[in-house]
């Protein structure tokens, strides 16, 4: 299926931007050091960044075991608030306890310890090659590349048609929680950029920054896909609309993320053919696909969603849903992320039967 004409012109526009935004922090980093006669990849490092032994045992800890179970704790409010109602079925709850799980025991360790052998053997004198980067600029710049590439990632999967199957599984949950983050499909778990960058990142000598990166994205991905309106206040209360403003159009909010997870833009609330953004909103901002209502869908999912079997949603095409019509059953429909409109013949009326001319 053929992109549209004008969408493959803003995609290529977008791609262009996108090129000047990857190089900004760098530039700038440059910019700073010939400012101040900086020379850190020389040995001049006049200000060194090193967190305190118990901050680094906090990130530490928050990347390996800290960050599931701070998770698995405010799901468990979330439950306990029953802010799922009775949406979570067997089927539901297999398929999210498997994207949680598979990519964080097996996926993620598998690709970390095979990336960090296969490194050397490529790049033998590359190893730490980037020390010399100072902390803050290396977090800065790994977040905006880390992040955009997401964003692009991600969009792909919505506006290339064939792509969306591979992403489907993210939105096919008629409710919203933590469990959302990591839900999907095991195809784009694989291909997904943050793994393979931080692994490459920490063979570079920017391991240290590229963790904090990953740790506070991973607290702004969950929490903007929570069911829990932490954003609200922010809305509500006058003193804080001022913050509201700025923090809405730098990062993902549950407000600018669940219209992402609606299943209608009929209300002028849902935007699922926008807010793509991860971590930073303000990429949506840049490339107009955001739209920011400050409400919440009343509603979630696919419409034409036929719960599929979680083994088909997980590990499609692999293994293919026994749904007759289903976009991820047997030579599916690609219909991409709309609604498909089904068109109905006229059927002629049995007492007035048709006659076909015959040149």
């Amino acid at each position: 299926m053929n992109l549209d004409k004008s969408l493959a012109q803003k995609i290529t526009r977008d791609g262009l931007i996108s090129v000047v935004l990857y190089l900004a922090p760098i530039v700038l980093m440059f910019a700073s050091f010939q400012i101040f006669g900086y020379r850190p990849w020389e040995g001049v490092n006049a200000f060194p960044f090193k967190a305190p032994g118990f901050v680094e045992d906090v990130f530490k800890n928050l990347s390996s075991w800290g960050l599931p179970v701070i998770i698995l704790v405010l799901g468990a409010i979330e439950f306990a608030a029953g802010l799922y109602e009775n949406k979570w079925t067997k089927n539901e709850r297999i398929l999210d306890i498997v994207c949680f799980v598979v990519p964080k025991l097996i996926i993620r360790p598998f690709v970390a310890y095979f990336g960090l052998k296969f490194l050397p053997l490529v790049l033998p004198d590359a190893k730490n090659a980037f020390e010399w980067v100072p902390f803050w600029w290396a977090f800065l710049i790994i977040a905006v590349a880390d992040d955009l590439t997401q964003y692009w990632y991600h969009r792909l999967h919505h506006q290339v048609p064939w792509l969306w199957r591979f992403h489907r599984t993210h939105h096919s949950a008629n409710y919203m929680g933590m469990a959302m983050a990591s839900r999907q499909n095991v195809i784009y778990t694989l291909f997904f950029s943050q793994t393979y960058l931080t692994i490459a990142l920490t063979y570079l000598g920017l391991g240290y920054a590229a963790l904090f990166v990953k740790v506070i994205k991973s607290f702004i991905t969950t929490g903007a896909h929570s069911s829990i309106p932490w954003d609200k206040p922010f809305y509500e209360k006058k003193w804080l609309q001022p913050i509201g403003w700025v923090l809405e159009r730098l990062i993902s909010t549950p407000a600018t993320h669940h219209a992402h997870h609606a299943d209608t833009t009929d209300d002028g609330v849902g935007y699922y053919k926008g807010n793509f953004g991860n971590m930073f909103f303000l990429w949506d901002i840049i490339f107009g696909t955001g739209i920011i209502t400050r409400k919440y869908p009343s509603s979630y999912g696919i419409k034409h969603y036929q719960e599929e079997e979680w083994y088909a949603q997980f590990m499609w095409p692999i293994f293919k849903s026994k749904k007759e019509g289903s976009e991820l059953s047997h030579n599916g429909p690609i219909v991409g992320d709309a609604e498909p409109v089904e068109v109905h013949e006229p059927v002629a009326l049995k007492s007035e039967p048709t006659t076909v001319a015959v040149a």
